[in-house]
C-alpha cells in the first residue's frame, strides 16, 4: 500500500518568498528521510515553495484564471511530502509519528489510490491510456 504524508506546519500560508527551515531542522528531518530509505518504504520526497510563490487556477464558467499566491483563504497548506510503501495504515502512521517535525506541524497520512480501488467502467477507461503512468494495481 502506499500513503502519502503531507507536512503541513503552521503559519506557512504567510511564508514569504524564500522561506526556508534551519540547519539544524534539515539535519533532522534528513535523518528521518534516511531511515525511511534504510528500511526500504521511501518512494519520493520533497519540500514545497511557500504559497507566496505559487499560483491557483480556478474554473470560472468553465474557463481558467489564474490567481497568484499568497492565497488570502488559506488557513493550512502543505509544505512538503513523502511517498512510502509500507504493509498498511498503521505502518504508515507509526512512521508518520516518528518524524522529527516541529510543534507548529502537522502530518496528514493518506492512502493512495490503486486503479484496483475504482469501479470496473473507471478502470475500462484508464485502460485507454496505457501509456499514461498511474498505478495498475
Amino acid at each position: 500500500m502506499r500513503f502519502m504524508m503531507l507536512i503541513i506546519p503552521k503559519g506557512y500560508e504567510n511564508a514569504a518568498p524564500g522561506t526556508a527551515p534551519d540547519a539544524d531542522s534539515v539535519a533532522a528531518m534528513m535523518r528521518y528521510n534516511e531511515s525511511l530509505q534504510r528500511a526500504g518504504v521511501l518512494l519520493a520526497l520533497d519540500g514545497l515553495h511557500p504559497p507566496s510563490m505559487g499560483a491557483r487556477i480556478e474554473f470560472p464558467g468553465g474557463k481558467a484564471k489564474v490567481l497568484d499566491g499568497p492565497f488570502s483563504e488559506a488557513k493550512e497548506v502543505v509544505g512538503g511530502y513523502w511517498m512510502i510503501q509500507v504493509k498498511s495504515r498503521e505502518e504508515a502512521i507509526a512512521w508518520a509519528s516518528r518524524c522529527p517535525a516541529s510543534t507548529s506541524c502537522v502530518i496528514e497520512v493518506r492512502q493512495v489510490q490503486d486503479l484496483a480501488d475504482f469501479p470496473q467502467d473507471v478502470q475500462a477507461v484508464v485502460a485507454q491510456y496505457p501509456e499514461v503512468p498511474v498505478s495498475r494495481q
